[in-house]
């Protein structure tokens, strides 16, 4: 039989076309398997990357959820804190509005005050701490800043004479009839650091006087700034 093939292939022109063709064609089916096998591990590897980006996807989703709801956490918050702002600045205004009002009340309180006790004392001889007492007293009761009862009164404690003193609430105060330098100031301060100590907590603190000289006016009210004193005084003098 080999032979006969031979012989076919050697002297049969149309058999070996045929032969050299199928021979072609297997060729033809082992390079298609090839790309079979190749295709099936192509489709393989993109199932896994279709189930990868699935994931991906899933994660994405779950994380631009993530993302909206913390933008809205912080919106609300935002919004929040805006409304806070809006809230501190009107009650600043008020604030700003009863500061006003109050230094208008000071200052009709401290000219009321002192023209009385210059009318007063031209008449009946009113001593000038008594009367700051008493007009104090009844000013700060109609104002609703002490309570009905209450009386402001002259007060020593640990050894200080105190011009001005309440408990409750806690105010302290040093009336003169003319400062010449700061130590008027001064020893309202240190007798307001004393009554601080004794009741454990901050008082008003009040200084009154009937004239301040010209030259150190300027200086009682720059400490009367930073340290808080309601300054009453008529007038400067030389």
């Amino acid at each position: 039989m080999k032979r006969q093939l031979l012989e076919l292939l050697e002297k049969d022109r149309e058999f070996r076309h045929a032969v050299v063709g199928m021979l072609k064609f297997d060729r033809i089916l082992r390079r298609l398997k090839k790309h079979d096998e190749k295709f099936e591990k192509l489709l393989e590897s993109l199932n896994r990357h279709e189930a990868q980006l699935v994931k991906l996807r899933e994660d994405m989703n779950a994380g631009f959820k993530r993302h909206d709801e913390e933008l809205a956490k912080l919106r609300e918050d935002f919004n929040k804190m805006l409304s806070a702002i809006v809230q501190i600045q009107e009650e600043q205004k008020r604030l700003r509005e009863g500061y006003e009002r109050l230094e208008r009340d000071l200052k009709g309180l401290e000219g009321g005050m002192m023209k009385g006790f210059a009318d007063l004392s031209k008449f009946a001889g009113v001593n000038f701490e008594d009367f700051v007492r008493s007009f104090l007293t009844e000013f700060l009761r109609r104002s609703g800043e002490i309570p009905e009862g209450a009386e402001i009164k002259k007060a020593v404690i640990d050894g200080e004479e105190i011009n001005i003193f309440l408990e409750d609430p806690l105010i302290v105060g040093e009336v003169t009839a003319y400062a010449d330098s700061v130590d008027e100031i001064v020893k309202l301060l240190r007798k307001a650091e004393l009554v601080k100590s004794k009741y454990s907590r901050e008082p008003r603190k009040i200084m009154v006087a009937l004239n301040v000289k010209r030259g150190v006016l300027k200086e009682i009210e720059r400490i009367a700034r930073e340290r808080g004193v309601e300054l009453m005084i008529r007038r400067a003098a030389d």
